[in-house]
């Protein structure tokens, strides 16, 4: 695919864990269709993943609104009550479960305010309806700061404490802090949980070195991390976000092993590649990978190695 949290106070705060994010989380992408990968119900998905983000939250006929269709029929007859309680079973688990908008095909536009209001009412109300902590923001198509920053805080104001907020740009949404998904990062800073940018589907980018990197190396994910982290977002807003295998996305896979070195590199200053950060990270929130689906078809493999590394950071 070309996939292409909030906590109260802000991530710098000491209150900032008071919901069930932890200090050093991994994030997963579960699929609400069947596209090849192993279906899964919600209760299915890894105890490793802390963040689950149910793909995707559907736009309708009103600019800015979102609507959410579970695929039953794709998901072997998987009911709504049955989703609905495993959203309660995974955070009775200390889990968060929240409403991605957007993926390759996602075609939800705020680009003002009627769109803004539309957006924060509909997420709002699905939150209530579903009992989804928050969500995530994956547009691939276009993001205007200038409206979805607003939406972002009324809906982070609706919900209150533990809402969850996170999300997962394409690499080049990240390259400088003029770019409107940067900027819209920035621009809720206070609200935001975890910037999980796709180090995948990219090609070649520029690191904070002003060097090109190729996707599929520690480099690409270290040099990358940090234009981010040194940007104006916190470490504990900055995730690593990549395939659980090679089907799962058309390229940038790494194996889970480079994954765990990145972070290292980043963390700690070690296991870095030909670029080493001037200085470590060792706040940087974690990873995250699409999807759940395409980790279970390859034997939990990646939530099992870079799971247990996460957790065990400083």
């Amino acid at each position: 695919m070309a996939l292409t949290g909030l906590l109260t106070g802000g991530a710098d705060s000491a209150d900032a864990d008071t919901r069930a994010v932890p200090e050093h989380a991994v994030t997963g992408y579960w699929q609400n269709f069947d596209n090849g990968a192993t279906v899964q119900k919600l209760g299915d998905v890894q105890d490793e993943y802390d963040i689950i983000a149910v793909s995707f939250a559907d736009a309708t006929g009103t600019p800015g609104e979102l609507a959410f269709n579970l695929d039953s029929a794709g998901l072997g007859g998987y009911t709504v009550d049955q989703f609905k309680a495993d959203i309660k079973a995974k955070q009775t688990a200390g889990k968060s479960v929240i409403l991605s908008v957007g993926g390759e095909k996602g075609a939800v536009s705020v680009n003002d305010s009627a769109s803004a209001t539309a957006f924060a009412d509909s997420a709002y109300k699905l939150m209530q309806e579903y009992g989804f902590d928050g969500v995530d923001i994956d547009l691939e198509n276009g993001l205007d700061s200038t409206y979805m920053s607003p939406a972002l805080k009324s809906l982070a104001g609706k919900a209150g404490s533990g809402f969850v907020l996170t999300m997962a740009p394409q690499t080049i949404d990240m390259q400088s802090t003029s770019n409107e998904y940067f900027k819209t990062a920035l621009a809720v800073k206070d609200i935001l949980t975890v910037v999980n940018m796709q180090y995948y589907n990219s090609g070649s980018m520029l690191g904070c070195d002003g060097k090109v990197y190729s996707q599929g190396s520690v480099d690409f994910l270290t040099a990358l991390a940090c234009i981010q982290l040194e940007g104006g977002l916190a470490p504990s807003q900055v995730g690593i976000g990549v395939p659980a295998s090679a089907k799962a996305a058309g390229g940038g896979y790494v194996s889970p092993s480079v994954v765990n070195q990145a972070l290292d590199c980043l963390a700690k200053g070690t296991g870095c590649g030909s670029f080493k950060p001037a200085k470590t990270y060792p706040d940087i929130r974690g990873a995250m990978t699409w999807s759940t689906n395409w980790d279970a078809a390859d034997g939990s493999s990646w939530s099992k190695a870079v799971g247990a590394h996460v957790h065990g950071l400083p």
